[in-house]
C-alpha cells in the first residue's frame, strides 16, 4: 500500500506515537478488509515485542462485525507498515456508515482507536 494515497482516515494511534491510515474498505462476499498503513512503523516482532490489532464494528443500522483475523509488515523501504485486518459477515447492503473499534495490544496493555467508515450502502 502506498502511504501517499489519501486515505479514508486517519487517527493518531499507540498514546500519539504512530499515525493509522486506512487506505482501502474492500467488500467480499462474507467479509468486508480494511487495507491500512501505520507510520513510523510498528517493532520488527523478531527483534521487539509484538503489536496485535483486533477489530469491532457497528454499522448505522445495527448490525454488528467481528475480527476474521489480518497480517502486517514493514513496507520496502522501511518508512511505515502495511496491513490489513477483515471482519465478518459481509456489509449489509442498506448501511451507510460503519463505526470501528481497532484495539492495538502491544506489552499486555491496550490502544483502541476509532473510525468511521463510509460504506457504499443503498
Amino acid at each position: 500500500m502506498k502511504p501517499h494515497r489519501t486515505p479514508l482516515a486517519s487517527v493518531k494511534i499507540l498514546n500519539g506515537s504512530h499515525e493509522l491510515s486506512v487506505h482501502k474498505l474492500k467488500h467480499r462476499d462474507d467479509s468486508f478488509t480494511l487495507h491500512y498503513t501505520i507510520a513510523p512503523p510498528l517493532p520488527d516482532a523478531a527483534h521487539d515485542t509484538p503489536v496485535l490489532l483486533t477489530l469491532e464494528a457497528m454499522d448505522d443500522i445495527g448490525n454488528e462485525y467481528f475480527d476474521r483475523g489480518g497480517a502486517y509488515g514493514a513496507a520496502d523501504d522501511g518508512t511505515h507498515t502495511n496491513g490489513s485486518i477483515s471482519a465478518q459477515p459481509a456489509l449489509a447492503a442498506g448501511a451507510h456508515e460503519i463505526r470501528i473499534r481497532l484495539t492495538f495490544l502491544r506489552e499486555s496493555e491496550e490502544h483502541p482507536c476509532h473510525l468511521r467508515l463510509r460504506t457504499s450502502g443503498t
